[in-house]
């Protein structure tokens, strides 16, 4: 699983750089309308699914591709709800993406204990994960906290959930690098 990881820690970057995107468009435009709103997060949940159902599926067999997987569709199906149904209301966006937000944190914190043995500093994938369902968890707890707050919330939390996957990503291709290179100097270099 960690070569398959290191193999494609673009995606992880990819994933992450839409997050952060996704996060400065509702820091810098907070009087964006809920409808807006909508339209940016299916875009960001539909990008962020389609990478994590490819990355599953170019994959080797185990748990941690079977919840990449389930990750995806879930951000997929959030994605096509929010643009098949752009007039959601600001509370029903609210619970979809508190839900999303723990689930998807679940299922990251899930994978970051699965890949232990064989990732080291897989601590920066658990954090995105613990970022993403403190989020979501806080959105359950205070969801009418005022439109501005939770714009800047999202916001947040988009940049900051971005920041540690794109941390993650680069920290997969340097261990990445050094696996290879341990590899090809053979087992004397390894001792």
């Amino acid at each position: 699983m960690f070569d398959l990881m290191a193999r494609h820690w673009w995606a992880l970057a990819v994933r992450g750089a839409f997050a952060v995107l996704f996060g400065v468009v509702a820091l810098v435009w907070p009087a964006i309308t809920v409808w807006a709103l909508v339209v940016l997060f299916g875009a960001f949940a539909l990008a962020d699914g389609v990478v994590a159902v490819l990355l599953a599926v170019r994959g080797t067999t185990g748990a941690p591709r079977g919840l990449l997987a389930l990750s995806g569709v879930a951000g997929i199906a959030l994605g096509i709800a929010a643009f098949g149904w752009p007039g959601i209301t600001a509370f029903a966006l609210l619970m979809l993406i508190a839900a999303w937000a723990v689930a998807t944190g679940l299922l990251e914190i899930v994978a970051a204990i699965a890949l232990r043995k064989e990732l080291r500093g897989e601590w920066a994938y658990l954090l995105s994960g613990a970022i993403s369902v403190l989020f979501g968890v806080l959105l359950f707890l205070w969801p009418v906290s005022g439109a501005l707050a939770i714009v800047w919330l999202i916001g947040l939390f988009a940049i900051l959930f971005g920041a540690a996957m794109v941390g993650a990503a680069f920290r997969l291709r340097r261990l990445g690098q050094e696996s290879r290179t341990r590899h090809e100097m053979g087992p004397a270099a390894q001792h």
